[in-house]
């Protein structure tokens, strides 16, 4: 076992408890599921905006938040022992020492426990479901996968792409085409986006034991070859909902536009290989998902 190291130590020393419990939930994470989750709703919600529909809005990113952050904690008691390997997580509330193993379990399934039933109760059984998956899918089959495959990120796209379709069943109650579309487009969002991360700190995962494709793939041909063919379908997939019919001419243009931008900066990302070049495709990447969607919202309205 490694030691979290004195800097990390010093720097949690200083700050108040309830801040180890902030930093569990992740929330840079939790934003954008809780961003997707808003979106899906708003794409499937038809009827007028009334205070009931505002309402029920809230209530399904609230439920979704609770679940997320579940499972965030949870997946941070299973990777304690790798995250005190890694630079960028030695000073997490668990390696630190800050938060113990029974806390972050009673605080996770209390979450996901409220989360699932605040869903049920407060907004349709479909959108509880949904939520539950995603939990289940990513702490006890995602994390488990990326201390043994690289194509564990096929695996934990999934969970990651299921907040829209969390919030389409929240509009609608149902699970219509459209929803799978956004699966669709948040998915292969993911996979460059990962790989991108996973080059930037390709060292710190390497100590830690994992074999990312950053990690075994030494001169980076295939992760060359993984981020621009999923860039690729990711820009196919961003052109389906205005090829059905869902969104028009507008969204269409605008996402071949953003698409064709980001491939753009993925291929220079392959091209240089640089921590530098990874960190601002990430950036870009970050940037690129919230306004694909939110063309989309417009051009629907």
């Amino acid at each position: 076992m490694t030691p979290p190291t004195d800097k990390a130590l010093a720097v949690a020393a200083e700050q108040p408890r309830w801040m180890a419990y902030v930093e569990l939930t992740k929330l840079r994470v939790s934003s954008l599921v809780l961003v997707a989750v808003g979106v899906g709703f708003c794409a499937g919600w038809d009827g007028a905006w009334s205070a009931a529909a505002v309402s029920r809005l809230i209530n399904t990113v609230l439920g979704t938040a609770l679940v997320a952050v579940a499972a965030n904690a949870l997946n941070q008691l299973f990777e304690v022992e790798h995250d005190r390997k890694m630079d960028r997580t030695v000073g997490r509330p668990l390696p630190t020492c800050r938060l113990n193993a029974l806390e972050v379990v009673a605080f996770s399934v209390t979450a996901v426990v409220v989360g699932v039933a605040y869903l049920a109760v407060t907004v349709n059984e479909v959108a509880a479901c949904l939520a539950a998956m995603t939990f289940l899918s990513y702490v006890f089959v995602y994390t488990p996968l990326k201390r043994t495959t690289s194509m564990c990120v096929l695996v934990g796209a999934v969970p990651g792409a299921l907040p829209p379709v969390i919030g389409w069943a929240g509009a609608t109650g149902g699970l219509g085409f459209e929803a799978w579309l956004l699966f669709a487009i948040v998915y292969f969002w993911q996979l460059p986006h990962f790989a991108a991360i996973a080059w930037q700190y390709r060292e710190d995962y390497a100590k830690a034991g994992y074999p990312m494709l950053a990690v075994i793939d030494e001169d980076g041909t295939r992760t060359s070859l993984h981020v621009v063919t999923h860039t690729v379908t990711l820009i196919i997939a961003s052109l389906l909902p205005a090829l059905y019919g869902f969104s028009g001419v507008a969204y269409g243009m605008g996402a071949v536009v953003l698409g064709l931008a980001f491939l753009v900066c993925g291929v220079w990302f392959v091209s240089n290989k640089s921590r530098e070049s990874a960190r601002f495709h990430v950036i870009v990447s970050i940037i690129y998902l919230p306004l694909l969607l939110a063309l989309l919202l417009i051009d629907k309205v």
